[in-house]
């Protein structure tokens, strides 16, 4: 089975098939960085990722572009609340993001966009939507005609009538029809302003999207992503706006991550109950978080819970005891395996076809960690019984966790030491407990075991001699 995945924008699952053979071009919606990351802005990040992975991991070439709207209310606001400039605040937020992305690795985008160093190019496209007919100026501001589109509503799946009942003009507005967004905002006292046909202002939020993905990907482009948060009103004026300057469809494929939720609502700052990246992960390992993320299907809801991190922390614990042990317990094998080791390591073409299949039903995470864990357990039962150097079969289980892990971004940091200096400490140090065990000197064996597991690294004793792993 090829790769299949719901787009939003037909809602339906479709057979994924880009623009150009064997290139794939991904716009995924970054922060609004008024704030430093929350876990439900790295839940999204880490639903990307993801994707990239999996599109990489079955062999295209993606080109994968993530933009940081550095300018809007907010962070004007918070700005001119602390005494600041705005472009101070945005900058500090981006580095937390980075900081938190890189610890949740999350592979850089090839490219990060920001709104403010587009700004000719955004002028440029409002200019072709002006001359078009879609964009009129009111005010200080510069509208877009929503009615004029014939396909606005299509990828939220609403009817633009409906919207109109619950549409109003604000104060100060001077649209032509409520429904009509901003796409360019007049300048106000004490906010940045650039140069434009229309008077000095900013842009407004949708446009930005629209100029950074087909500047960078093309005027039609394989793939959207973003949280289900951002479907409407922001992907749905994205894709009008670029529609209608265009003449061409926008993007082919649309996904969207369910939101990350705390007693059934969405988290977020706006309630209030939103939990920052750095809480959680000086509690938790971010592998662990990680895990938690995927553990539910990307377009699901995530319910935010220590229970359910627990749970993650637990199951990759077990994982990771099994690479580390694998690891330390061959370390220094090397021969042919037997019958029994061929067998097992036949037996692990299995795993790695279910895993595609599920990952290849709209990237099921969930059914493809579910064989991650079968075969660990068939890894386990197989270490447990093997003999001799049927042992050394073990190592094409563990490639293959490893494997299986890249897309999803788990596993593969597990630490190796192979060789050079600490590999022949650790084997002097060894062989110099062995020795004080066989003359019953337990008291200092027991200090060199306890004072290196201080330093992290545990020694275990096996039927096939002492091992050491790292954590």
């Amino acid at each position: 089975m090829s790769l299949q995945v719901y787009n939003r924008y037909k809602g339906r699952k479709e057979e994924f098939q880009p623009v150009h053979d064997g290139k794939v071009g991904i716009y995924f919606c970054g922060m609004t960085v008024q704030d430093k990351p929350h876990m439900g802005h790295m839940l999204a990040f880490v639903a990307g990722d993801m994707i990239r992975r999996y599109l990489k991991f079955t062999g295209y070439d993606v080109k994968y572009v993530q933009n940081f709207t550095d300018v809007d209310d907010k962070i004007i606001s918070k700005a001119n609340d602390e005494g600041i400039e705005f472009t101070e605040v945005a900058q500090r937020n981006i580095d937390e993001y980075f900081r938190f992305a890189g610890e949740l690795n999350i592979i850089p985008a090839d490219i990060y966009p920001r709104a403010t160093e587009h700004i000719d190019d955004i002028i440029g496209l409002i200019s072709k939507l002006e001359e078009k007919g879609f964009a009129y100026k009111g005010g200080s501001d510069v509208y877009y005609r929503v009615r004029k589109f014939p396909a606005y509503g299509k990828l939220s799946g609403r009817i633009i009538d409906d919207l109109q009942s619950g549409a109003r003009i604000e104060v100060g507005d001077e649209k032509e029809d409520p429904l009509d967004f901003t796409l360019w905002k007049g300048a106000k006292e004490g906010e940045p302003a650039w140069d434009s046909p229309w008077g000095p202002g900013r842009p407004g939020w949708h446009i930005e999207c629209s100029v950074m993905s087909m500047k960078y990907l093309g005027e039609t482009l394989d793939m959207h992503g973003g949280g289900m948060d951002l479907v409407f009103p922001h992907h749905e004026n994205e894709i009008a706006q670029s529609g209608s300057a265009t003449g061409k469809p926008f993007f082919r494929f649309w996904l969207h991550n369910g939101m990350l939720s705390i007693g059934g609502e969405k988290m977020s700052k706006s309630l209030g109950n939103f939990d920052y990246a750095k809480n959680v992960l000086a509690s938790y390992d971010p592998e662990t978080v990680r895990y938690f993320y995927l553990s539910r299907h990307y377009r699901k809801p995530l319910d935010y819970s220590d229970e359910g991190l627990q749970a993650a922390q637990t199951a990759v614990t077990r994982i990771r005891t099994l690479l580390s042990d694998v690891e330390a317990e061959l370390r220094d094998s090397s021969g042919a395996y037997a019958d029994a080791g061929k067998a097992f390591v036949h037996s692990l073409s299995e795993f790695r076809t279910r895993y595609v299949e599920a990952m290849d039903d709209d990237l099921n995470t969930v059914a493809a960690i579910g064989v991650i864990q079968e075969l660990v357990s068939a890894t386990n039962r197989f270490r447990a019984e093997a003999m001799d150097n049927n042992r050394l079969a073990l190592r094409n289980a563990a490639v293959l966790i490893k494997e299986l892990g890249e897309p999803l971004g788990l596993f593969s940091t597990a630490k190796t030491r192979k060789g050079g200096l600490e590999d022949g400490l650790m084997t002097l140090l060894i062989e110099l407990r062995k020795q004080l065990r066989e003359k019953r000197e337990f008291e200092l064996a027991d200090r060199i075991r306890d004072q290196l597991a201080e330093l992290g690294i545990t020694l275990k004793d096996t039927a096939q001699g002492t091992i050491w792993t790292s954590s």
